[in-house]
């Protein structure tokens, strides 16, 4: 691997040009009390043979969720993709530099950018959406900062069942701009809004399915928020749109949501993009940069970046965001994976997605195990209960001794839910793995019983 190395000689060097003598008399406006006295605590150099073969000794350490069976989601799964993603997403057209500022030399890219949002603006049942954010948690952050703007108001209503990641995000984005994040608790795995939602409220935020893998009742928060002027939010998980009502259609003003489950590989947690769709009326409002279609000066389709004084490149401080990416090369890969699949195909992933979560729930309460929620409607994730995390750790032990990647505990984000964890299916699933993922459980739970 190239390295820059620097002798003692180009050290020299580079401190007369700064105008210093030494190293010593460059780090002296720092105070001796934060300086390190002591060389740095670093190994001996190593030949790059020898780098080569620690790195993969270091590598060898990951196991991928996907090497065996993964029960796996808290809003990350285990979904595949059609061969021609990882084939047409290498080519090096679609490697471009930077974002297609000048788009007489940017066609393709604006163009595959224009499908892209065209694709999740019916996806998400909206009018318009943007070419995608960073993640989708950063997704409603932004989509908070949007309704302070157009609503001049200060509270935010988030549901419980937001993801953890999304809510922390949120706060943290708000946390100077002098806005009040309220939470609706969680009511047997759905969300209560009872009482909290007013003329002060900005927007509503809920999700579909929550992080229990819950489905929410979409038409009351939008009821509430439409009532007091608010405006709501859906945060949505992509696949279940295959199968569920989108919240356009039920009258959401902004739909957001993560698309790794849009044949983007988990990756150990990322990257992922983030995509933000919304009604016509707030096209002026939508953060990051949105493409549209104009005409060249011979008549023919031009595809172009509009409404650019939003974006911090001209605007600076006054832009309306300041988000200066969106994610280009892994948005390109939902693009060319929802345009394979197309709607039928999206509802054949989610229909297989159910039906193997149907098994799972049956096997698991057939195998002894109670469900967290159990009245409440479910897609393709379930939230079970044990007595404590410990029980939980041990089955999550048990099932990865056996090569199974599963259980979520979720005491870590949800203090009141000790002994709640989380099991999801994908297309991708087997009915035969379902079986020996019950099979397993219920042997590690007889154990803990016998012990």
């Amino acid at each position: 691997m190239p390295y820059i190395q620097n002798s003692d000689a180009d050290r020299a060097q580079m401190l007369a040009r700064i105008g210093v003598t030494s190293i010593e008399e460059l780090f002296a406006p720092i105070p001796k009390a934060l300086q390190l006295d002591r060389p740095l605590a670093i190994d001996p150099g190593r030949t790059e043979e020898e780098l080569k073969t620690h790195l993969a000794e270091l590598g060898a350490q990951n196991v991928p969720a996907a090497s065996g069976p993964c029960f796996l989601g808290g809003g990350t799964y285990d979904h595949g993709w059609p061969a021609l993603v990882d084939h047409l997403m290498q080519r090096s057209e679609f490697l471009t530099a930077y974002t297609p500022y000048q788009p007489e030399c940017s066609q393709g890219t604006l163009q595959w950018i224009y499908e892209f949002q065209s694709m999740i603006a019916e996806l998400c049942g909206c009018e318009i959406a943007n070419a995608s954010m960073y993640d989708g948690a950063s997704a409603c952050a932004e989509a908070a900062l949007m309704a302070l703007s157009q609503t001049r108001r200060r509270k935010v209503v988030v549901s419980r069942g937001l993801h953890p990641d999304a809510r922390l995000t949120m706060e943290t984005y708000l946390k100077h701009v002098d806005a009040e994040v309220v939470e609706a608790p969680l009511r047997d795995g759905r969300t209560d809004w009872s009482g909290l939602v007013d003329g002060d409220t900005a927007a509503v935020f809920v999700q579909q399915p929550n992080f229990f893998g819950v489905i929410e009742d979409l038409d009351t928060p939008q009821a509430l928020a439409a009532e007091h002027g608010a405006l709501s939010v859906a945060s949505v998980y992509p696949v279940a749109m295959g199968l569920l009502r989108s919240p356009g259609a039920a009258g959401y003003d902004i739909v957001v949501g993560d698309g790794q489950s849009l044949g983007v590989p988990m990756g150990y947690g990322g990257p992922s993009f983030g995509f933000f769709a919304a009604r016509q009326a707030s096209v002026r409002k939508l953060p990051g940069r949105l493409v549209g279609i104009s005409k060249d000066r011979e008549g023919r389709r031009a595809y172009t970046l509009t409404f650019q004084t939003r974006e911090q490149h001209i605007r600076r401080e006054k832009a309306t965001s300041n988000i200066c990416t969106n994610n280009a090369l892994i948005a390109l890969r939902g693009a060319i994976h929802m345009a394979a699949l197309g709607p039928q195909g999206l509802e054949e992933v989610a229909c297989v997605s159910r039906q193997r979560t149907l098994e799972l729930v049956k096997a698991m309460e057939e195998a002894g195990f109670e469900r967290a929620f159990p009245d409440a409607p479910y897609l393709n994730e379930v939230a079970f209960r044990l007595s404590d995390d410990e029980a939980v750790e041990r089955l999550r032990g048990a099932l990865r001794a056996e090569g199974i990647r599963a259980v979520v505990p979720v005491s870590c984000w949800y203090p009141e839910l000790a002994g709640v964890f989380t099991l999801a299916c994908t297309e991708r699933v087997q009915p035969d793995q379902v079986l020996r993922l019950a099979e397993v459980a219920a042997n590690a739970v007889a154990q803990e019983v016998s012990r």
